[in-house]
């Protein structure tokens, strides 16, 4: 049984990554429902925490059936996480994360996210104080190194754990390297596997299927597995790495019609927690991702991101499931 604290999340969780403009309420309900194990909120700027803005603040909210949550910050400055930290934790969260992973540039250019890993001893200061100043526990975040020349995630490992963080999650690529290249997981595993680490070391980077997802867990012996890009437009995949993990056995992927119904919830909790018109203009991001590979869509996929008519949407959703053929979609 692999545990953070006290949160029981069974032999091997599947993780749903932060990600900024995807890890939403609605998102996180359609993923917990096909399988993931801890979600985390869309990272959250600490000084937008602190100065009340309305962006921010919204991002605190979390639901009981999301549970295991946690509340995902970021920022540069060492009090104003600390205090981010305790606003956090009046959410009522089941643990706080610290983003030491973003690398794009208008986080990273700031001194928040990955560019702490040009800073380490600021990094165990900063995660120091965000420890003492919650009862809840501690998570971080991160990337192997800033770049090829500065890959200490093993000694900064050893260093997080010291000062009280309860799991680590690590994503096998440099800042330098954003999401491009393979990620390397052998540093994952060089962690996993130092005998003075004793928290769980999930890993991140490239599992977009159930048999990936099965080799690494073999070959580097990680705790768990956080899924992010691969679980866009494609929840399913939580509950076909589970079933192949158990069984052997690839499932069957969505039809046609389970990917309208799953894609028709996802919009109507996005209108229920957002608003209409704020509810309609952000899942237009997910259409494509949900409906990839399907012949002649883009027709149907301009009227769903034109169309500013819930009723219109939904009968869109409804035309996709009725007349488009299902033959030739790829995941």
């Amino acid at each position: 049984m692999v545990k953070i604290a006290n949160i029981e999340l069974g032999e091997f969780p599947l993780l749903l990554a932060p990600m900024e403009d995807v890890s939403d309420p609605p998102f996180r309900k359609v993923c917990k429902a096909n399988g993931a194990d801890l979600m985390y909120t869309e990272f959250i700027s600490s000084e937008g925490l602190i100065r009340d803005a309305a962006k921010s603040v919204q991002k605190l909210d979390i639901f009981d059936y999301e549970r295991p949550i946690g509340i995902q910050i970021f920022g540069s400055d060492i009090e104003s996480m600390r205090e981010a930290a305790i606003v956090s934790s009046q959410a009522g969260p089941d643990l706080i994360d610290i983003n030491y992973g973003c690398p794009v540039k208008n986080v990273a250019c700031k001194g928040a996210g990955a560019a702490l890993l040009r800073d380490i001893p600021k990094m165990v200061k900063m995660t120091e104080e965000i420890v003492k100043a919650t009862n809840l526990p501690v998570t971080v975040k991160t990337r192997l190194g800033w770049d090829e020349n500065t890959k200490f995630i093993v000694e900064t490992a050893e260093r997080l754990q010291d000062i009280g963080i309860k799991a680590l999650s690590i994503h096998g690529r440099t800042r330098v390297q954003m999401y491009k290249g393979e990620a390397d997981w052998s540093l994952i595993a060089e962690v996993k596997n130092n005998p003075r680490m004793h928290i769980p070391i999930f890993g991140n980077g490239d599992i977009d299927s159930p048999q990936k997802a099965l080799e690494y867990r073999n070959k580097y012996g990680v705790d768990g597995i956080m899924i992010g890009r691969a679980s866009i437009g494609y929840p399913w995949i939580f509950n076909e790495i589970k079933h192949y993990m158990k069984t052997g056995e690839i499932l069957p992927g969505p039809t046609l019609e389970e990917r309208v119904e799953v894609c028709r919830q996802h919009f109507t909790h996005s209108l229920e927690w957002k608003g209409d018109k704020l509810g309609i203009f952000e899942m237009r991001r997910h259409y494509t991702n949900y409906f990839r590979g399907l012949p002649h869509f883009k027709p149907l996929r301009m009227k769903l991101v034109q169309s500013e008519d819930i009723q219109e949407i939904y009968d869109t959703l409804d035309e996709i499931a009725q007349t488009m053929s299902y033959e030739a979609v790829e995941r």
